[in-house]
């Protein structure tokens, strides 16, 4: 079994150990030492460290059987090896895992929430909690105490107690089965049966900031950050709020009214350039009816366009659509692509797929139904999927 020396102290960056076990799999090195200071990658929630062995990258650790493998993708020779943990990686991991311990205990401790899952992410790490209707206030009081508690620097000790001894500890709730199960204990405030990381001093953790919650499968998932994420977190919002500030001429502390003026002002903006285009539209529809072509009773449209989208070509094609006798070949030419439309009205005995079965191949798709089909084409063959069309149903005009 290997030793880990990760939960004895976690502060050791760099240490020696014996390889008692090596295997080549996958073009891959697996070694187990007799101690390791790398912890194995999502044992209780909580990410692998990084780091090298005799100066080469550890590209996984896991545990299986109580052993800890160490992943490479070079051989070593020597039975004995340097182990080098990436410190930043291992102070991050510490930092959100004993943050999460501590903001679950307050969570549990105002509003008898219970936390039932936890992930730590690239930046940040969340918590689902047993809280409905969670709110700004409850995370005001939540991060008031768990702060608290940072500031005040309280002892956080890890020791192993027998099975028989839990009815000591006030867990909030009972851990899997086990003989020996390793406690983390917040001076008198928190203890959880945990297998990670943790400091020695909630001071270390720096400070809790909650930045978001969600509603998730009927409780909350609460999005925090925790010592250095939380600089890095509040460094950034801080940066793009004074950006903002500036592109904005107006304070920080106004920006926020000051985009919901210009968010009103533009939906105000919208609304008048829908009802425009309504207008423009209801416009190029009856000048494309008066400059229809009349054949056999029939009014054929036949138009390119070149400055409308093809949304806005299938409001026109609707409104032609709605007269009666009217057959409409559309297209349109925009970012160097070719888009059709075809329909009819109603009352015209026409079957659209048949035409547009006759007139498709590799080059030209799309689909529909018997009054209108649609699709798209090379941008210089519009023109021929329209005549063709036009050709086809005229000899089937009736």
């Amino acid at each position: 079994m290997t030793e880990k020396i990760y939960l004895k102290n976690p502060y050791i960056r760099e240490i020696s150990a014996r390889i008692v076990d090596k295997k080549f799999i996958d073009n891959k090195y697996l070694l187990v030492l007799n101690r390791t200071i790398f912890y194995p990658n999502l044992a209780g929630g909580q990410p692998r460290d990084k780091g090298t062995i005799n100066g080469i990258k550890v590209i996984d650790v896991y545990e299986e059987n109580d052993e800890i493998i160490h992943v490479i993708q070079e051989n070593i020779n020597p039975n004995i090896v340097h182990l080098s943990i990436d410190w930043d990686t291992r102070l991050d991991n510490m930092q959100q895992h004993t943050g999460q311990h501590l903001l679950s205990s307050v969570f549990y401790k105002l509003y008898n929430g219970q936390t039932i899952g936890f992930h730590i992410g690239e930046t940040t790490a969340t918590i689902d909690v047993t809280v409905k209707n969670f709110n700004q206030e409850m995370v005001e009081k939540i991060e008031t105490i768990a702060n608290k508690i940072i500031y005040s620097n309280f002892d956080i000790k890890s020791y192993i107690i027998n099975e028989k001894n839990l009815e000591n500890i006030p867990l909030i709730k009972n851990p899997p089965k086990n003989e020996k199960i390793r406690i983390v204990e917040i001076d008198g405030i928190d203890y959880s049966p945990c297998c990670g990381t943790h400091h020695r001093k909630t001071g270390e953790i720096g400070m809790i900031k909650i930045i978001r919650w969600d509603n998730y499968k009927g409780n909350t998932r609460v999005e925090f950050v925790c010592g250095n994420r939380a600089l890095k977190d509040y460094s950034q919002k801080n940066i793009e709020i004074g950006n903002i500030s500036t592109f904005l001429s107006s304070k920080n502390i106004d920006v926020f009214e000051k985009v919901k003026k210009l968010y009103s002002q533009k939906e105000s903006l919208e609304k008048e350039n829908r009802v425009l285009k309504e207008e423009l539209l209801e416009f190029k529809t009856r000048d494309l009816l008066d400059k229809s072509l009349l054949i056999d009773d029939k009014k054929y449209i036949i138009k390119i366009f070149n400055d409308i989208d093809f949304q806005e070509l299938g409001i026109i094609a609707s409104n032609l659509k709605e007269v009666n006798d009217v057959i409409c070949l559309l297209g349109v030419k925009v970012n160097g692509k070719g888009q059709f439309l075809i329909c009819r009205s109603k009352n015209i005995n026409i079957n659209m797929m048949d035409i547009f079965k006759r007139i498709s191949n590799n080059d030209i798709k799309g689909g529909g139904n018997s009054e209108k089909v649609q699709g798209g084409c090379n941008i210089d063959e519009v023109e021929s999927v329209l005549n063709n069309a036009f050709k086809c149903i005229k000899n089937r005009r009736g």
